[in-house]
């Protein structure tokens, strides 16, 4: 992680800077930050913050417009 801001923040994914937005991902919103700096990385195409129970794959991360959140 290499900066939060009040509306999400940013992950250094090799070269590249992706903004977590917590509009996009919720569940970061309220987490406390310490268990948001809690990241690892067991696959290379994926996240896993443990502390929240949360797994990730990076392509929403990139393009979290491809993958719009839907609820029921």
């Amino acid at each position: 992680m290499t900066d939060v801001s009040k509306d999400g923040f940013w992950l250094r994914l090799g070269r590249e800077r992706s903004r977590v937005a917590y509009a996009d991902f919720p569940w970061f919103r309220d987490a406390p930050l310490s268990k948001v700096l809690h990241i690892t990385r067991p696959h290379a195409d994926s996240l896993r913050w443990p502390d929240l129970d949360v797994d990730l794959a990076i392509e929403p991360i990139r393009h979290p417009e491809r993958f719009p959140l839907v609820y029921r």
